[in-house]
């Protein structure tokens, strides 16, 4: 009934717009003003979708996934051939595919549905939902979680981003959703079209701690509403399903939200960088969601899950800055001045040493902590180590790129800007994603 409602009002304002007697009285301006604004407000009330999520009949428990039986207590940098398989596929696409789509997505700020679409031909999702649920998982999979983020980056993070959106709010899911919640989400995610999702944790305030959050969650009879703004909300205009981080009574809670729920509107206020995620605030008034709704049962860990999706946005700067250390170096060595390569400049290739012992440091780091995380072990530590080195030096490496290429480093005819846009987002972005 809203959309009907808005597109009647649409529809008479229009008509008003083209009718002579504005000019006569004077008011064209105030109605052409007044119809683009109902309608970019009009817009932001209609962007979230709604898909019909049933619920099944649920387990008597919730499916949880082990570690893995080859985990050993010490830290093992080697991965299984189930492992180099996947990053084969993945490097694959994100060569193919990704790289080459980077620069129309950025600008189109989305990923095209026929990325999308290859992307789920991998089967990805299914390696985020148990067997019991019709996925393919058998085993917890941190570390295989961390290595695809870090491969889909090295082609575009934007559109990386908007891949593994859904699938972090199936491995929330899988990880810390009742039976009743991962039979009526979770198993959707193991279907030929699985949902939209995406999660929603940052706040749009200086210096924002996902650990107190402003956004609250009232509970209120058999319901909690909702309030607050989300920011950097990874297809917040397109998600069908959304996992919000919210204020509770009792501390931080995280809320399953359906798309088209009362209340939700995704607002237009395009980022700097990763502009392929769809990334837009996302504003709650009110928004009504039964208790059942809130994430899991005894056992869930808020401070995991903000860790988690630390780790992915440091896979996902990995990634990207591993995009920019394969570009400098053949450029600098193709790139000539006073008649030989710049690499021969010890500026140079002092730099570009520099970016390769920054970009190890970071990916042990983050591996470290993945490890721990696949184990079971508490990984706390491990992350913000990660988190702090990765958000420090993926910059770095980022304008050192845009810096080796000189001019032609601050233009679009060249990746790096992008990258360098795309890195600065490290520094702020929290949830949105989840391994």
């Amino acid at each position: 009934m809203a959309k009907d409602a808005v597109g009647y009002a649409l529809t008479a304002l229009h008509r008003l717009s083209g009718s002579e007697v504005l000019d006569k009285i004077g008011m064209r301006k105030t109605v052409e003003r007044l119809a683009y604004t109902f309608t970019k407000s009009g817009f932001q009330v209609i962007t979230t979708t709604a898909r019909a999520f049933n619920s099944g009949k649920p387990g008597s428990k919730p499916q949880r996934l082990n570690a893995p039986g080859h985990t050993r207590d010490l830290f093992d940098l080697s991965i299984t051939d189930e492992q180099q398989m996947i990053r084969d596929s993945v490097q694959s696409f994100a060569r193919e595919v990704l790289r080459d789509q980077a620069e129309h997505a950025d600008t189109q700020q989305q990923t095209s549905e026929e990325v999308v679409s290859q992307a789920l031909e991998l089967g990805l999702n299914y390696f985020a939902v148990p067997e019991a649920l019709g996925g393919a998982a058998t085993e917890r999979s941190t570390v295989s979680s961390m290595l695809v983020a870090e491969d889909l980056a090295q082609g575009d993070m934007g559109q990386a981003v908007a891949i593994l959106a859904p699938m972090g709010v199936a491995n929330a899911l899988t990880q810390w959703g009742s039976a009743q919640q991962q039979s009526k989400y979770l198993s959707t995610f193991a279907e030929e079209h699985p949902p939209k999702a995406t999660i929603a944790l940052c706040e749009p305030r200086p210096l924002f701690d996902p650990m107190m959050l402003q956004t609250t969650a009232r509970k209120t009879g058999d319901s909690y509403v909702l309030n607050g703004e989300k920011s950097l909300v990874p297809l917040a205009a397109e998600a069908e399903l959304f996992l919000v981080a919210a204020q509770a009574d009792d501390g931080p809670a995280v809320f399953i939200v359906e798309g088209g729920s009362e209340g939700l509107s995704a607002g237009d206020d395009p980022s700097m960088g990763i502009r392929a995620s769809g990334q837009r605030p996302l504003k709650l008034n009110n928004v009504r969601v039964p208790l059942e709704n809130r994430l899991g049962t005894g056992d869930f860990d808020y401070r995991a899950f903000v860790d988690l999706g630390t780790l992915a946005w440091c896979a996902l700067a990995i990634g990207t800055c591993q995009s920019v250390l394969d570009y400098v170096v053949p450029y600098c060595n193709d790139r000539t001045a006073f008649g030989e390569p710049i690499s021969h400049r010890q500026a140079v290739a002092f730099m570009i040493a520099d970016m390769a012992i920054e970009l190890d440091a970071m990916r042990m780091l983050t591996y470290r902590a993945a490890s721990r995380a696949e184990q079971g072990k508490s990984f706390q530590r491990e992350a913000h180590l990660a988190r702090t080195l990765v958000k420090d030096k993926a910059i770095k490496i980022g304008t050192d790129g845009v810096q080796l290429l000189g001019g032609h480093g601050f233009t679009h005819e060249y990746p790096v800007e992008r990258w360098y846009r795309d890195l600065r987002a490290i520094g702020v972005a929290f949830g949105g994603l989840h391994l």
